[in-house]
């Protein structure tokens, strides 16, 4: 019987130990079928520990998460228990079947391997949404709003983006900032300022909302065909509820940072009409009414006086030009001083621009003011409309009197021929009598000429000492012959544009090329490589600083720009000057 008692005792010692020394690999995941929007978790599991773990290829899927490793040692009634896993976090890349390839590991100088694992990958389903987490509770109560006045506008009309902040009353913001700005592309673009503006009450999709206006911009496209308005993106930094109270029974609150953007938004800009478009017309849209006014009709010749173009109402006011005036050749004019009384708000601009000329008549006499015209199209009447002025008559009552130009208008007046006066005196400007002198002949040894001839040599070897010894220290100037090279290259490439100064078209096609052909010689690219990306890198490369590249690409968006918009010389000189300054240090900096 005692015999019997150790028997079994042994045995089931032996059973315990072999069970305890079975070795288990075994791969785990959280579902055999899932969406392409979801993720699979993977565990690689055993029950001992060991050595040179390899995961599977995981062909089909990116690892989005892992390995993450824990360990799990503990005795329960005196039975040891160990779990040692690696997880894995999976995301699908396409629709289809996939196999999830063994992974192995060395356990006591033993080979394990897990057995593969059959994955179906479906197309994306609705994944449901945790209403108390509050990355969803933000994402559900804060919107970003861009408000588009039309969507369908001419060119040349005006538009407006108002940006508005809807925000639940359910969460609290604390702060914001904008992460990315639009740079309205193609367009004459104002922000309008928004500064005191107060939080209003409103609905949002038929709920109550708070909301506050960031940005207000008006907007006139300068191009036709759909033109895209890129988004403004904040970083809004809030609090949401949870699910936790305080000892006061109120919800306890998280902090949150969300990034929301108003998205982007296309609009369709239309032509304006071909039928009926005068030859003179320059662009202007809205609605006008035009004046010309001059300060005096009577005063003496030498006296001055000022003739004022004048083009009030409501359009694109800083985007045409106004009509010149044409007087007679009698009368010196100067150039106009244009001036600018404009408003802009939400409806456009608003209110007038002028061209003042100041007018110096020379001789007696009444000269005329022509009639000047100015076309428009209509907003209203989606036409084409054309303003003219009345004729003003300048008398001119004391000063001398041109002849000629008395005689001119008269017959231009009367539309009789006059007859030709001659002037006995027409042929006094042909000499009848002679001045020659005789030339004496002299001596040219020992003159004051022969003496310096004789010493200039000498006195030119100190002279040419000097020269050679500037000449070499200005050699041994590597960076001032560095700048002087600079400087001369930059006007050399800008030669063409300044020859074009105060032609705007000529001039800002000529400094692009300029601009363009420098880029070319000093990156050795070609044209077609020409983007803003690659020519930032390489001159970044090349040791340019960073202003000094953002002031070059400013010039050429400026050189964009100016085509659409009215430029004056002054502008054009300040756009060359700077021009010539960026060649000129980037030439400086470049290695």
């Amino acid at each position: 019987m005692q015999l019997i008692k150790h028997i079994t005792i042994v045995l089931f010692i032996l059973t315990t130990s072999m069970t305890f020394a079975q070795v288990k690999f075994d791969a785990k995941v959280s579902k055999n079928k899932l969406g392409v929007n979801e993720r699979l978790r993977i565990d690689f599991q055993m029950n001992q520990d060991g050595d040179n773990f390899n995961p599977p290829d995981f062909v089909g899927f990116t690892v989005v998460g892992g390995p993450n490793q824990s360990v799990s040692n503990s005795w329960i009634n005196g039975k040891r228990s160990y779990k040692k896993t690696y997880t894995y976090f999976l995301a699908p890349k396409k629709r289809g079947n996939f196999t999830i390839s063994q992974a192995s590991i060395t356990i006591k100088d033993q080979s394990y391997k897990t057995t593969p694992i059959k994955i179906q990958v479906t197309a994306a389903v609705d994944i449901p949404k945790d209403p108390n987490d509050p990355s969803y509770l933000a994402s559900q109560n804060i919107h970003l709003v861009a408000e588009i006045s039309k969507t369908n506008p001419y060119l040349n009309e005006a538009i407006t983006v108002v940006y508005k902040l809807y925000v639940s009353p359910r969460i609290q913001v604390d702060n914001w900032n904008e992460i990315d700005t639009p740079r309205f592309n193609d367009f004459w673009s104002q922000n309008i300022n928004t500064q005191g503006q107060k939080v209003q009450n409103g609905k949002y999709n038929g709920e109550d909302y708070r909301f506050l206006v960031l940005r207000k911009t008006v907007l006139y496209p300068q191009k036709t065909g759909k033109l895209n308005i890129e988004p403004l993106t904040l970083d809004i930094s809030m609090r949401v509820p949870t699910k936790r109270r305080d000892i006061f029974g109120s919800l306890l609150m998280t902090r949150v940072n969300k990034t929301v953007s108003a998205g982007n938004k296309t609009i369709n800009v239309k032509s304006l009409p071909e039928v009926g478009k005068p030859v003179d017309f320059t662009g202007a849209v809205g609605g006008f009414s035009l004046n010309v006014l001059s300060s005096k009709t009577e005063l003496d010749a030498s006296e001055s006086l000022q003739v004022k173009v004048n083009v009030k109402g409501k359009g694109n006011l800083k985007l045409f030009k106004l009509p010149k005036i044409s007087l007679p050749s009698s009368l010196e004019v100067y150039e106009p001083e244009h001036n600018e009384d404009v408003k802009t708000n939400l409806s456009g601009m608003q209110g007038s621009i002028s061209d003042s000329y100041t007018v110096v008549p020379q001789y007696k006499g009444k000269y005329p003011i022509p009639s000047i015209s100015f076309s428009y199209f209509d907003l209203k009447t989606e036409s084409y409309k054309r303003l003219s002025s009345d004729e003003i008559i300048i008398n001119v009552l004391n000063g001398p009197s041109n002849s000629s130009s008395s005689t001119e208008n008269n017959a231009i007046n009367s539309g009789n021929k006059q007859a030709v006066v001659l002037n006995s005196d027409q042929f006094a400007f042909i000499k009848t009598k002679t001045d020659f002198l005789d030339i004496k002949s002299t001596h040219f040894f020992k003159t004051n000429t022969f003496w310096s001839l004789l010493l200039l040599p000498f006195l030119a070897i100190p002279l040419a000492i000097f020269v050679r010894k500037k000449k070499a220290n200005r050699a041994a100037d590597i960076y001032g012959n560095r700048i002087r090279k600079a400087d001369k290259l930059a006007r050399r490439y800008l030669s063409s544009a300044k020859k074009s100064l105060g032609k705007k078209e000529a001039f800002y096609i000529a400094l692009e090329k300029a601009l363009h052909n420098y880029l070319k010689a000093k990156l050795h690219i070609e044209t077609s490589d020409l983007s803003k990306d690659k020519t930032n890198k390489l001159l970044n490369e090349k040791g340019v600083e960073d202003n000094v590249i953002k002031e070059f690409g400013s010039i050429l968006e400026s050189c964009e720009l100016a085509r659409y918009t009215p430029i004056d010389i002054v502008a054009m000189q300040e756009d060359y000057d700077k021009a010539a300054k960026t060649i000129s240090l980037i030439d400086k900096q470049a290695r």
